[in-house]
C-alpha cells in the first residue's frame, strides 16, 4: 500500500503518519511544498523511533508523482463525496492520497476521477477529522480486505 500526503503542513501529522506507515510496511508519499522541514524534530518526534525507518519517497510536484507512478489507481480522501471509504475493493498496491490539512485535496484534482474519491463518515458538526487518524482508518481497511497482509 501507499499513503501520499499532498502538501501537507503539520509536522506531527506527518510524523504519525510515517510511524503508521512502517508498522504496516507502507510506503509514504510526500508530495512538495511542505510546511515544515523534514529535519524538524517535531517529525523525529512523532514518528519516534521508526522515522528512519520509514519508505519514503519525496516528489516536487503532483505532476512529478503522476509522471513516476503511470497506471496507478489512486484514491483521494476528501470530505466532497458520498462514497464510502469502505465501499471500494483495494488491492495491494493501491496509493491513497491525503490533502493538506487546512484546504484538502484541491477540486482541480478530485475533478479528474470523482469515482475514486473517499470519504469516512461523520456527523455534519466539524470540517473533517485529523489527517493521522483519517489515513490509518483508511489505511486499515484497506489491510483489512487484505488478511492484514502486510
Amino acid at each position: 500500500m501507499n499513503i501520499v500526503l499532498y502538501q501537507p503542513e503539520i509536522p506531527y501529522n506527518t510524523g504519525n503518519i510515517g510511524r503508521s506507515c512502517v508498522l504496516t510496511n507502507t510506503t509514504l508519499h510526500l508530495i512538495k511544498p511542505l510546511g515544515f522541514s523534514l529535519d524538524e524534530k517535531q517529525v523525529r518526534r512523532a514518528g519516534m523511533d521508526y522515522w528512519h525507518l520509514v519508505d519514503l519517497k519525496i516528489w516536487e510536484s503532483f505532476e512529478e508523482f503522476l509522471e513516476a507512478n503511470r497506471n496507478i489507481r489512486l484514491f483521494y480522501a476528501t470530505t466532497k463525496t458520498k462514497q464510502k471509504y469502505s465501499d471500494v475493493k483495494y488491492e495491494e498496491n493501491d496509493f491513497i492520497m491525503f490533502g493538506p490539512e487546512s484546504r484538502g485535496i484541491p477540486e482541480e484534482i478530485l475533478n479528474t476521477n470523482p469515482e475514486r474519491c473517499i470519504t469516512i463518515p461523520m456527523i455534519p458538526m466539524g470540517r473533517s477529522l485529523n489527517l493521522s487518524n483519517s489515513a490509518v482508518i483508511i489505511l486499515y481497511e484497506a489491510y483489512r480486505q487484505l488478511g492484514f497482509n502486510f
